[in-house]
């Protein structure tokens, strides 16, 4: 019986690893978006405290962040951004769940290298499919993911009054980067 015991705890100390691998994750993800428009104020904010989780063994991606983290240098967009664009309150995240096309960590490098990523974002209640290119490569201890895309506020039901609406470009430019690991 000791034998049996001391045989299973030796393959969960030495496997127990190899599975810990297969997930790596940040919770200090960044997300940028800019809907600015020449001759107006700057639309744009940052979020630094966004998870996300890679499973390396099949390429699934997955990504949270909660819409009051958005970050704007001017405190009143941030309001309006929350109470009268994104309705925080009642969608408080953005949630993306995809997939990587092709994705195999052992042929990662130090430099990036393209992919297809292929799922649906939530936002605002309403999901829509994205089908976008990302970088992926090592540096140190961490899988590095970076991406840049557009959205339209429309495809998710958000309401920009007339009023502003020559301020706010119709597309939205994303830039997100996650520093992935155990």
């Amino acid at each position: 019986m000791k034998k049996i015991f001391f045989l299973i705890s030796a393959l969960v100390l030495i496997l127990g690893p190899l599975h810990a691998q297969e997930k790596l994750k940040t919770k200090s993800g960044t997300i940028t978006f800019e809907a600015s428009v020449p001759s107006f104020e700057e639309v744009k904010a940052t979020h630094q405290n966004v998870s996300a989780i890679l499973n390396t063994s099949n390429g699934e991606f997955a990504a949270l962040a909660l819409v009051k983290g958005f970050r704007f240098k001017v405190a009143l967009m941030e309001e309006h951004f929350n109470e009268n664009y994104m309705e925080s309150s009642t969608y408080p995240k953005a949630v993306f769940k995809g997939i990587i096309a092709d994705f195999d960590i052992e042929d990662l490098k130090d430099k990036p290298s393209k992919y297809t990523i292929k799922g649906s974002i939530t936002l605002h209640g309403e999901t829509r499919d994205l089908n976008e290119p990302v970088q992926i490569w090592k540096e140190e201890d961490k899988i590095v993911v970076t991406t840049n895309f557009k959205l339209n506020p429309e495809d998710f039901n958000i309401k920009i009054p007339a009023v502003v609406s020559k301020k706010i470009a119709e597309d939205v430019d994303v830039a997100a980067k996650f520093n992935l690991q155990n």
